[in-house]
């Protein structure tokens, strides 16, 4: 039973829900304040991440190429299409302003995504709640982005609550698929993969707090690479050079 990649979708649309209502009465300083706060926490889980790797050559190298990658083929580009045409789905029913349509709110839209779809502790999460049935990561995470979703939603509307339904396929997916992918992990690569995820949680924190805008969703294929890399570093290169 998946029940942490339940209890997170619930938790970011209960959030997107109550950000909704109470969004107008947050005063600019503290939704400025508190996203700062996330931003800095999103960073922390992203660190915790990092001091696990293990080859950081291989990461390093995944994060490059999978950034390549992205920016090849507009990775951002399309998923902030797919996220509009996800807000005009919901039409009438969004609270959003009649800015929506600018750049702040996709750049707010995308950083909405990435943190909740593609962050390295919701996608190594489910896979280990697959294998093994911990839910304790994902259990983690709902506890933060059920606030951050409130945050999101002051800017976003009710389309932040239903960022939760790509989110569940994609966790739920990798939930499935877990048995299959696992097995074939080592430790090394397991802990490079959620380095990896560090990573883009680091620069996604950078963006919430507005400090650089990362193009973490160009930074998504790092997500695929690393593992395939990790392998052949600790097989083929680390023996090599050692």
């Amino acid at each position: 039973m998946p029940i942490g990649i339940l209890a997170n979708g619930l938790a970011i649309f209960i959030g997107g829900l109550i950000g909704m209502k109470l969004g107008p009465k947050f005063s600019e300083h503290f939704k400025t304040n508190l996203n700062t706060t996330f931003g800095a926490c999103a960073m922390a889980m992203g660190i915790s991440s990092i001091v696990l790797m293990k080859n950081l050559p291989a990461v390093v190298l995944a994060v490059i190429l999978g950034t390549i990658t992205g920016l090849v083929i507009h990775l951002g580009e399309k998923i902030s299409a797919g996220a509009m045409l996800m807000q005009k789905g919901i039409g009438k029913l969004t609270n959003a302003k009649s800015g929506e349509q600018t750049e702040e709110y996709q750049s707010v839209l995308i950083t909405c995504i990435v943190l909740f779809c593609a962050s390295g502790s919701g996608i190594y999460g489910s896979l280990v709640s697959g294998m093994t049935g911990d839910h304790s990561i994902l259990l983690a995470k709902t506890v933060l982005d059920l606030p951050t979703a409130m945050i999101f939603s002051c800017t976003l509307g009710l389309t932040t609550a239903f960022v939760a339904v790509p989110q569940c396929v994609i966790f739920l997916s990798l939930f499935g698929l877990a048995g299959l992918i696992i097995p074939f992990c080592s430790e090394a690569m397991i802990a490079d993969f959620k380095a990896c995820g560090g990573i883009l949680l680091l620069a996604t924190g950078f963006r919430m707090i507005k400090v650089k805008e990362f193009p973490v969703a160009e930074m998504i294929p790092a997500m695929v690479f690393v593992m395939p890399i990790s392998y052949f570093w600790t097989a083929y290169v680390a023996p090599f050079i050692g």
